[in-house]
C-alpha cells in the first residue's frame, strides 16, 4: 500500500516531545542560521527542494526558498513561490463548513443525503457531516479506486459527476465506528458547500477565508490561468527527476486542490488565533481530536513534556499531490509554526520539522540520513535490478551509518517502478522489502498489489492474506481479497 498523504501520529509525538522538552536559549538570528544550515544538508542530499517558514512567539524567524521552482529555466524557489498543498486543503474546507454550521445553515448532525439530494439515499442517510469531517464516514476513498488517476487525471470532471461516480461506493464500515483517512469525504463536503451556498467551492473559499485573511497568493489551482510565481512539480522517476504527471484539479477538489505560499500560510496560522473567521467555540470544535486523534481537517495530539510533564498540543497536517508535498505544524501555546512546501515529490518533511524544532528549543538536531532507495536507484539505472538489490542487502547487513533503512524507502521505490510499468522490477523490490521487514504488514500489501498488476492472482492472494495476518484492520487487503475471490481487479493506484 502506498504511504498516505498525511503524517503518522507516532512521528507527531516524537516531534512534539523532542522540541518542547527545553526552553529556547538561542537568539533568533543564531537559530535562523542553524535552521538554514540544517535545511541545506537536506538540499545537498536531494531530499528537499522548496520553501520554508518558521515563526515562534508570533515572530518570524526564517522564511526562505531552496532549490528550483522550475528546473528547466533555473528559476529558484523563494518565500513567495506558490506550491500545490494537497491535503492541507482539508483544513480550509473544514473552516468553511464550520462557518456554515455557526450560521445555522448546516448542522454537524445533518445527514449527507439530506444536504446533497443527488447522493444515494441508502448510505447517505447514515453518514453525518461530522463523520465526513473526521474521516469516520465509512465511505471508501475514491483515490484508492484502481486506475482512477491514470484514466481520469486529464479529464475535467464536474463535481456532481465526481461525487456520484467515484465517491458513492458501498460503505466499508458502520459510520462512526472507526477512522479511515478518506479523500471522498472532503470532496463531498465541497459539494455540500456548493449546494448550501449556491456558489462554487472556489468562490466561497475566496470570499469567506482567503480574502478576509489577506491570502492573496493562494487559491484553487487551475492549470489554465497564468499564475505568477507558480512552482512546477517534479517526481523522482526510475532515471531521476522528471516532470510530474498532469492532474486536472477538478479531481482533488475540496480534498486537495489549493495552492499557497509559506507567507500566506503564516497569515492563515495567525488568523487561527483570533475570531475573524470563526468563534472561539467553533475553533475549539475544529481542534477537538476524535478517533485516531483527528479533528476537523487537522491531526491533534497532546503529549507530556519535560520534568513537570506539562502538556502541550500540536496541530499538524501534511499533503501530497503530483510532484508536491507539504506539511504544517502548529504549537499554539508557544505560537510556534513550521511550514514546509516541496515541489520534488516526497520529502522527509517530518524529520525536517523535528530538527527545526530541536534547534528552536535548544537541542542538537539529528542530521539527515542518506536515502538508501536513491542510492540503489543509481545502481538500478546503470547495472540493473539484481545489482541494486545486492547493494541494498550489503548496506543493510553492514548497517552502514548515515543511511535511512526503514521499510518506507523500498516501498516508495517499488511504487515508482510499478507506476512506470516496470512490474517485474517492482516485484523484486517489494519482495526484498518483505525479506527485510517480515513482521511489517504493509510490505506484503504492496507486494500483493504488484503481483495483482502482473496478473499473478495466486501470489496476490497469498500476500494480501499475509498482510491481514499481521494487521486484520487492513481495509485495503480485505477489499482486494474480496475482489480477487470474485474474479475482479486487485490493483490500487
Amino acid at each position: 500500500m502506498r504511504d498516505r498523504n498525511f503524517l503518522t501520529l507516532v512521528l507527531i509525538g516524537a516531534f512534539f516531545t523532542a522540541v518542547l522538552a527545553t526552553p529556547p536559549d538561542e537568539s533568533r538570528s543564531v537559530a535562523a542560521t542553524r535552521i538554514d544550515d540544517l535545511v541545506r544538508q537536506y538540499v545537498e542530499l536531494d531530499q528537499f527542494n522548496g520553501s520554508l517558514l518558521v515563526a515562534q512567539g508570533g515572530d518570524l524567524i526564517l522564511k526562505k526558498g531552496y532549490g528550483m521552482a522550475n528546473f528547466e529555466w533555473d528559476i529558484p524557489n523563494t518565500a513567495d513561490t506558490r506550491f500545490r498543498l494537497g491535503s492541507i486543503t482539508k483544513q480550509f474546507t473544514s473552516m468553511v463548513v464550520m462557518q456554515l454550521v455557526e450560521e445555522g445553515r448546516l448542522s454537524l448532525d445533518d445527514k449527507l443525503a439530506d444536504r446533497l439530494p443527488y447522493y444515494r439515499k441508502d448510505t447517505g442517510s447514515k453518514v453525518s457531516i461530522a463523520q465526513l469531517l473526521n474521516h469516520t464516514s465509512g465511505i471508501p476513498s475514491y483515490t484508492s479506486i484502481p486506475n482512477i488517476i491514470k484514466e481520469h487525471s486529464r479529464k475535467a470532471l464536474p463535481l456532481r459527476d465526481l461525487v456520484k461516480t467515484f465517491c458513492s461506493n458501498d460503505l466499508e464500515f458502520e459510520p462512526g465506528s472507526r477512522f479511515a483517512y478518506n479523500n471522498s469525504g472532503y470532496v463531498i463536503l465541497g459539494a455540500i458547500i456548493e449546494e448550501v451556498t449556491g456558489k462554487s467551492y472556489e468562490v466561497v473559499l475566496k470570499e469567506r477565508v482567503l480574502d478576509p485573511v489577506g491570502m492573496s497568493a493562494s487559491g484553487y489551482d487551475h492549470s489554465e490561468p497564468l499564475i505568477n510565481r507558480r512552482a512546477a512539480g517534479y517526481d523522482n522517476g526510475p532515471d531521476g527527476l522528471r516532470n510530474a504527471g498532469f492532474l486536472d484539479m477538478s479531481l482533488p477538489h475540496a480534498a486537495g486542490a489549493l495552492y499557497s505560499t509559506v507567507e500566506d500560510l503564516y497569515l492563515w496560522d495567525q488568523a487561527l488565533y483570533g475570531t475573524k473567521l470563526i468563534s472561539e467555540a467553533g475553533r475549539a470544535k475544529i481542534f477537538t481530536p476524535g478517533l485516531s486523534n483527528y479533528g476537523y481537517g487537522w491531526y491533534v495530539q497532546k503529549a507530556p513534556v519535560g520534568p513537570s510533564k506539562a502538556e502541550r498540543t500540536v496541530f499538524q497536517h501534511g499533503g501530497s499531490i503530483n510532484g508536491f508535498s507539504s506539511t504544517i505544524f502548529r504549537v499554539p501555546e508557544d505560537r510556534l509554526l513550521i511550514v514546509l512546501l516541496n515541489n520534488t515529490g516526497g520529502a522527509p518533511l517530518t524529520a525536517m520539522a523535528q530538527g527545526i524544532g530541536d534547534i528552536l528549543f535548544g537541542r542538537e538536531p539529528q542530521p539527515p540520513k542518506r536515502s538508501i532507495a536513491r542510492t540503489i536507484q543509481s545502481t538500478l539505472k546503470e547495472k540493473g535490478i539484481d545489482a541494486a538489490i545486492a547493494q541494498y542487502r550489503d548496506i543493510k547487513a553492514k548497517n552502514l551509518p548515515g543511511y535511512e533503512l526503514g521499510q518506507r524507502e523500498l516501498n516508495q521505490l517499488g511504487y515508482t517502478l510499478l507506476t512506470n510499468g516496470r512490474t517485474d522490477d517492482a516485484i523484486k523490490i517489494f519482495a526484498a522489502n518483505a525479506e527485510a521487514f517480515p513482521k511489517a504488514w504493509n510490505v506484503y500489501d504492496s507486494l500483493a498489489e504488484a503481483y495483482a498488476a502482473k496478473g499473478e492472482k495466486t501470489l496476490a492472494i497469498k500476500n494480501y492474506a499475509n498482510s491481514l495476518l499481521l494487521n486484520p484492520e487492513n481495509l485495503n487487503g480485505i477489499k482486494k481479497l474480496q475482489e480477487l475471490a470474485a474474479g475482479g481487479q486487485a490493483t490500487t493506484k
